[in-house]
């Protein structure tokens, strides 16, 4: 299983699209992999999870149209800018490797992608994308994936994590989200197994996590490594990646390189490639 990290930010990006704060601007000096659009990442060039602004860029180094399965985490926008479907055909795309894409998303993603597409969507794209509504703890299948939806803790809506399986692989997503909800942990206890690779939201760095935040840093990525452990899903064998970065963090290329060194983890940057 190959998974690549097209997108590696928090919402804003890196730097951050209206800010000039001194990491905001040094970023657009140095360049590099410091730069950062907001957050997708691929499994073998054909699942995504989410659905990002930053496309235009992302299809720059992969092709997006041979994606047939798209896992939505919730639909904020940086996670589902789904404005971008509309060009998926008509005049606008031409030999589409999968001409078919179906959506997999709660309730709330399923509505956002009706209010946005809606005035300019035209019917000959829109009957090659299919939308399913999922809800966390219900397990999906489809092109040989077998998907466990869980619930993050992020927003009002139903925000997803997801645990993939395919081909005796296994890898857990958990962006966006704070503090993994006791239900979650419960079902992945049941579910039994342990996964090669963890993605783990670490917006926050190397700032303490709250108890309620929407997101984490280090500190709660690694209290979310040890409760795995406990259940037996992550072992020592288990990538590690942290990734979904803020500018508020100041992620710079030493302080992550430390960091890896420190808790043993890989930071995520825009075209990582991982095997698994």
């Amino acid at each position: 299983m190959k998974i690549t990290y097209l997108g590696t930010g928090a919402a804003e990006g890196i730097p951050a699209l209206f800010c000039n704060c001194d990491y905001c601007r040094g970023v657009r000096q140095r360049g590099g992999r410091e730069v950062r659009t907001r957050s997708q990442t691929l499994i073998d060039g054909e699942l995504s999870i989410d659905f990002p602004p930053d496309l235009f860029l992302h299809a720059q180094k992969c092709d997006l149209s041979a994606i047939r399965y798209l896992l939505v985490t919730h639909s904020h926008m940086d996670h589902f800018y789904a404005h971008d479907l509309i060009l998926r055909g008509y005049k606008y795309a031409e030999r589409m490797t999968s001409p078919l894409l179906t959506v997999y998303g709660n309730a709330d993603v399923i509505s956002v992608f009706g209010e946005c597409t809606a005035r300019e969507m035209k019917p000959s794209v829109l009957e090659n994308i299919r939308l399913e509504t999922i809800g966390a703890f219900e397990e999906v299948s489809f092109g040989g994936y077998r998907v466990y939806p869980l619930l993050a803790q992020h927003s009002s809506e139903e925000p997803l994590l997801f645990l993939i399986e395919k081909d005796g692989k296994r890898v857990l997503h958990l962006t966006d989200t704070g503090r993994l909800p006791d239900s979650t942990v419960e079902y992945l206890s049941e579910i039994g197994g342990r996964v090669d690779l963890v993605t783990l939201d670490c917006t926050f760095f190397t700032s303490p996590t709250a108890e309620g935040a929407r997101h984490m840093g280090l500190d709660e990525n690694m209290r979310t490594i040890s409760r795995l452990e406990e259940i037996g899903l992550v072992d020592s064998r288990t990538k590690k990646v942290i990734t979904h970065f803020s500018h508020n963090a100041r992620p710079t290329a030493d302080a992550l390189a430390k960091a890896e060194a420190e808790y043993g983890v890989i930071a995520a940057y825009d075209g990582l490639e991982l095997e698994i």
